[in-house]
């Protein structure tokens, strides 16, 4: 059966980045869309989508910048909110399937309780509202298409929390890092890897792709600083502290404190589990991290 054409917006960022590869290394056309070729406010969205030749559009764009939302609540509903309902109308019109990535950031994390696809959305955030109004909207198009939920992503191709802690490990001697946030991280190349099979599927509806298991964002650092520590990589931090979610003064929007996720939908659709993010962030150091160090 011949493969459907993909493309990719936000073809440029962690997870559009290790989407297009991947797709590409399995030998599906894919058309990489940068902000460059495409800007998600522009009057002519519609039409510019319309001159690319794709059966499935995938979504990874977004304003992320959390806090940046709070004082720019019309540019983040306008990015995060109006063009995803944009691209969910043209691919209606043109018969194409559209998965569009979504966060964890739509919950409010009040309780410890791994989030479902079922579970109640409610963001404490300006970013997580943008987010969840995206959703609501690609939904209302059509529920044959995919709201991909993920959290915390890292991987080779753009600097994330994880990269940014071992830096304030290896050049200071007191690094800390939240002790009382909890989520699932989600390795790029890993969520990379489920799309094929999600492409082959005839579901849709929300469905949440990241690793497996749950951590605090002080455990994830220490967990990556103990396999470069094993691999000889000295740190002037080798024991990460620990620092309260509570008035952290660096944020001004509110996080939600515990959003790690479910993933039972996504082992069903692709018929096998996601690995731990224990193992993703073993590979990720192995083999990306520490041989970029020289």
């Amino acid at each position: 059966m011949k493969k459907p054409k993909i493309a990719v917006v936000g073809a440029r960022g962690r997870l559009g980045s290790a989407i297009v590869r991947y797709l590409r290394a399995e030998d599906f056309t894919v058309d990489a869309i940068t902000r460059d070729d495409l800007c998600l406010t522009d009057p002519l969205l519609e039409a510019k989508l319309g001159d690319r030749d794709f059966d499935v559009l995938i979504n990874s764009a977004a304003q992320t910048n959390v806090d940046a939302c709070e004082t720019e609540r019309e540019g983040a509903f306008a990015v995060n909110a109006e063009a995803p309902r944009r691209m969910a109308e043209h691919c209606k019109v043109r018969g194409a399937r559209l998965f569009h990535v979504s966060t964890d950031y739509v919950y409010d994390g009040s309780d410890d309780a791994a989030r479902t696809e079922e579970s109640p959305a409610e963001p404490k955030s300006v970013y997580g509202e943008s987010k969840l109004a995206g959703d609501d909207a690609v939904l209302a198009v059509s529920p044959e298409f995919f709201v991909l939920r993920t959290s915390w992503v890292f991987g080779p191709d753009r600097p994330s929390f994880l990269d940014n802690a071992l830096g304030w490990a290896r050049d200071t001697d007191n690094a800390k890092a939240i002790g009382d946030k909890v989520s699932t991280p989600c390795y790029s190349e890993d969520f990379a890897r489920f799309v094929p099979a999600l492409i082959a599927s005839d579901e849709g509806g929300i469905l949440n792709v990241c690793n497996s298991g749950a951590c605090t964002w002080r455990d994830y650092a220490q967990y990556a600083v103990e396999i470069a520590k094993r691999e000889g990589v000295r740190f002037r931090t080798e024991e990460m502290g620990s620092l309260p979610l509570e008035g952290f003064p660096h944020f001004t929007a509110v996080r939600p404190r515990y959003t790690a996720m479910a993933t039972d939908r996504l082992a069903k659709i692709a018929g096998r589990a996601p690995r731990s993010w224990q193992e993703a962030v073993e590979e990720y150091m192995l083999r990306h991290w520490i041989p970029a160090l020289g």
